[in-house]
């Protein structure tokens, strides 16, 4: 494989790197590689999904948030027969 050497880079994205390295429980190395393949969408293994780039802006709900608007529709769910006949 090859290699590439960097230099001149800012203290405080090296120490990032460390730190995500370490919480991560990986080495330096992969975590780098890591970050490129991704910043690259070269990343092998698990695809994301196609909306993944939007989770950021669109957020996401809690166990709570999704109990609480599934018991606010459930009387949407129910089926008049009546109707239906």
């Amino acid at each position: 494989m090859a290699q590439i050497t960097l230099r001149g880079m800012e203290p405080e994205v090296e120490r990032e790197i460390r730190r995500l390295a370490q919480e991560s429980g990986r080495s330096l190395s992969r975590t780098v590689l890591d970050i490129v393949c991704e910043y690259t969408g070269l990343k092998k293994g698990k695809k994301r999904p196609a909306a993944h780039s939007l989770k950021k802006l669109a957020g996401g709900w809690t166990e709570e948030d999704a109990a609480e608007f599934l018991e606010s529709i459930r009387s949407c769910e129910q089926i008049d027969e009546e109707v239906w006949k």
